[in-house]
């Protein structure tokens, strides 16, 4: 990733953490944080307590639905209990843990533009 791409990624990203703190009151201390917001919007119970298995898996649906639209993930429904349930359909890109997080923060960037169209 260059140079350039990856800072036009950092300042959408303190953007998007603005607008967040705006929004929710508090502004997320990292990407899992914005993960979590993004599951339980996905989810659509509204904020509740969740046990730490929860936000794990609250986080799980979060990049799922992030990376569908870019065909990574299938949305198949819903289980008994109204969770979402996603497919991986096609490898996730290799990378050192920078490029991983930078991957997931583009995508999360991407999710809320489209929330604003």
């Amino acid at each position: 990733m260059s140079v350039v791409n990856e800072n036009s990624i950092n300042k959408s990203w303190e953007e998007l953490l603005d607008q967040l703190q705006t929004l929710v009151g508090k502004r997320p201390v990292d990407l899992n944080a914005v993960l979590f917001l993004i599951g339980v919007q996905e989810l659509g119970n509204g904020p509740k307590r969740f046990s730490k298995e929860a936000k794990q898996d609250l986080m799980h649906i979060a990049v799922c639905r992030i990376l569908s639209s870019q065909g990574y993930y299938t949305f198949e429904g819903l289980d008994k209990d109204g969770w979402p349930q996603w497919t991986l359909t096609k490898p996730l890109p290799f990378g050192d843990l920078m490029a991983q997080e930078n991957f997931l923060k583009q995508h999360v960037i991407q999710y809320f533009e489209s929330l604003l169209v």
